[in-house]
């Protein structure tokens, strides 16, 4: 037996005008009379963001303002976890949505305020200088993406005294109302920060793959038993054999300087990102940025110690006495008594 909303919904798809199509998505739209915000298409099919980051944007949109959006916040209202919040949140800041800074309150704490626009492009459009020719979308419906909510409203014009004369007949245009100065006044535009480089922009070439000083028969296959094994330790890192013999040297490298298997293979699987789209690419990665230094010596690990100068013994020229001098000469006595006057 159908429950009523079944009942419901399939009477509402009866009702839905023209021929429906074969295969897709129907939809059945009814208008939203409390309860509802307006998303727009340059958001919700955004491919440059997760699903994640779109639906954070939506709940984030859906809030009053003054409610808490910080990622503790949201872990503690919805039921993801705070590390797919921070994920989506970054997202949301690269692409103008969000942006979050630290400013000083008047009594000195700092706090982090968050504003988000819901149609960042739009900032970046040019506008005209005269408020008039604003749309009334944008005056009547204020957004406090750009009035920091430390500085006041602004006061009231302060009522006009009653004039009972007839008004002259070239007279000044009236001043805005309050309203409407605090609606132009909160659609300034809002610089958006731009935290990843623009995809013109050139990419510094990839470090070269390391080398051992000689990649002996023992080292390389060492090192292609380790490369060929990673996938039972981590599923995604499944290599190609021309990935592994791409590879193979910068491994025999990590095992040239004395580092344990075990600890390159932790190297390789631990904080996967998910998903791995291109595992050779990422092991390329870590085998070239992790790469640990080559082991100092004995030498090098024993504690520098003072050098003693040692002066050598000499023998007196004239008393063959014993005393310590850098060169041969004669004795403290010897040269007192050479160089009194005789008597």
């Amino acid at each position: 037996m159908d429950t009523p909303q079944n009942t419901a919904l399939m009477r509402a798809l009866a009702e839905v005008p023209g021929p429906l199509p074969t295969s897709g998505v129907v939809h059945i739209t009814l208008p939203h009379t409390e309860r509802f915000t307006v998303v727009g298409n340059h958001l919700a099919q955004n491919a440059a963001l997760s699903t994640a980051a779109v639906g954070f944007a939506v709940r984030i949109q859906s809030l009053p303002q003054g409610t808490e959006v910080g990622i503790k916040a949201l872990a503690a209202r919805f039921p993801e976890g705070e590390k797919l919040i921070a994920a989506a949140l970054r997202e949301l800041e690269a692409h103008g949505y969000l942006q979050r800074t630290r400013v000083r309150l008047p009594n000195g704490r700092m706090v982090t305020r968050t504003v988000f626009c819901n149609h960042p492009e739009a900032l970046l459009r040019p506008r005209p200088a005269d408020a008039s020719k604003r749309g009334p979308d944008l005056v009547a419906a204020p957004v406090a993406v750009s009035v920091p909510a430390h500085l006041p409203a602004p006061a009231p014009a302060p009522a006009a005294p009653h004039v009972t004369a007839p008004a002259p007949e070239t007279h000044q245009a009236p001043a805005p109302s309050p309203v409407t100065r605090q609606s132009v006044t909160d659609h300034r535009p809002v610089p958006i920060p731009r935290l990843v480089p623009p995809p013109t922009a050139p990419k510094s070439p990839p470090r070269p793959l390391p080398q051992p000083r000689e990649l002996t028969p023992g080292l390389q296959q060492a090192a292609v038993a380790l490369l060929s094994d990673l996938r039972r330790h981590a599923p995604e890192l499944v290599l190609s054999e021309a990935d592994i013999e791409r590879l193979t040297p910068a491994t025999a490298t990590w095992l040239e300087r004395d580092a344990h298997p075990d600890t390159i293979r932790r190297a390789l699987t631990t904080d996967l990102p998910q998903p791995v789209k291109y595992p050779a690419k990422f092991v390329r990665h870590r085998l070239t940025v992790l790469l640990p230094p080559p082991l100092p010596g004995t030498e090098e690990l024993a504690p520098a110690r003072p050098r003693t100068v040692v002066i050598p013994l000499q023998t007196c020229e004239g008393c063959e006495r014993a005393f310590r001098s850098r060169t041969p000469s004669l004795c403290r006595d010897c040269r007192t008594a050479c160089e009194q006057p005789a008597a």
